[in-house]
């Protein structure tokens, strides 16, 4: 989130390698709480937003605070006409929930794309299934503090989703018998060679593009996919508006994959694999975001997919300062283990949810 933030204060993870924990504060208090897990129908992000009211205004208070009201409300006029020109499907809930907080922000970082994520796809240790082991990495603080996992009741079957209250995208779930699947911000691409106009330059380019955001494409493949097949044929020939990098597991342990994606076109790596944010495509070239990224992704490779969920392995670089999410899943065992971090340390107690 806090795109705006990011690009004037310039980019990267902020990591602090080697830093000793930090004492209790409000984000990490020193009794830790578990991540609630609440049930919903389709409408899960206006569900969660009513379940977890405070929790979705202290996020948008931590996320916007270091942006002045009158340019929130700009980004979310800019944001609306957005999704309004291009007749987005997901609007009308984001009307609804904009006007159930009453506070600007909320169409803003509905769109907002800015963040760092290292994953895996791979067999599980016993070579029996497929897992995913993801770590989100985000810029403004709580998000590993308020972290939910909504139960969505789908018309495929259910799917947990990892996300927060009112938020209407996907980033990081898992379909019990079906498939898991995350996302991963894509490089930018070097238009200009400088970073903010590199980044103006993408901006503005995403206001052509009539395509659903990633999030919301890979919304719509949790609602809508069978199994791994159509998951991947969903994520390899839907447009979006935005370049990015789709890890998904199936049930099977062969059913890997990264898909790599711009705007119209994918480059699918089957197999065991690795994304962090920069391309593995041969000739495909950007700007990778945030810090390490190869050095993310190289320390990836040897993460074993383990559904211990006391997260361990979790180190320097992979774990940062804006680390806030850790969780390994197995859709055939309909189970994904997960916590939430704060300044490089648990921010939640760890959880381990069964279908």
């Amino acid at each position: 989130m806090a795109e705006a933030v990011d690009q004037a204060r310039g980019e990267g993870n902020g990591a602090a390698s080697g830093s000793p924990p930090r004492p209790p504060t409000a984000l990490v208090p020193e009794r830790l709480e578990p991540i609630p897990v609440i049930e919903t129908g389709p409408s899960f992000a206006m569900e969660t937003l009513l379940a977890e009211e405070r929790r979705a205004h202290e996020l948008l208070e931590l996320a916007t605070s270091p942006v002045p009201s009158a340019a929130l409300r700009q980004l979310d006029k800019v944001s609306r006409r957005w999704l309004a020109k291009w007749e987005n499907e997901h609007l009308a809930e984001i009307d609804a929930i904009a006007a159930r907080l009453e506070r600007p922000g909320a169409y803003f970082l509905s769109v907002n794309y800015e963040w760092a994520c290292t994953c895996r796809v791979a067999p599980a240790p016993d070579g029996r299934s497929a897992r995913l082991v993801r770590v989100l990495d985000w810029r403004p603080p709580g998000l590993g503090r308020h972290l939910l996992a909504a139960r969505v009741a789908g018309r495929h079957g259910r799917f947990v989703t990892l996300t927060w209250p009112g938020y209407t995208g996907v980033l990081t779930a898992v379909a019990p018998g079906r498939f898991s699947a995350a996302l991963n911000q894509a490089p930018m691409r070097k238009a200009l060679g400088f970073y903010a106009l590199d980044w103006a330059v993408s901006r503005r380019r995403v206001w052509t593009m009539p395509h659903p955001t990633p999030a919301h494409l890979l919304r719509s493949v949790f609602e809508n996919a069978a199994d791994f097949a159509d998951a991947k044929e969903q994520l390899t020939k839907s447009p979006i508006s935005t370049p990015a990098i789709f890890s998904l597991a199936g049930v099977k342990a062969g059913q890997t994959a990264v898909i790599e994606r711009t705007e119209t076109e994918a480059r699918v790596h089957l197999g065991a694999h690795v994304a962090a944010n920069h391309w593995e495509a041969p000739g495909w070239r950007g700007r990778a975001r945030g810090q390490q990224s190869a050095e993310r992704a190289a320390m990836m490779h040897g993460i074993l997919p383990d559904l211990a969920p006391d997260f361990s392995w979790l180190a320097p670089p992979i774990l940062n300062a804006r680390t806030r999410v850790a969780m390994v899943a197995d859709a055939a065992e309909g189970r994904l283990v997960a916590q939430g971090f704060e300044g490089m340390q648990p921010a939640t107690l760890p959880l381990d949810l069964a279908d």
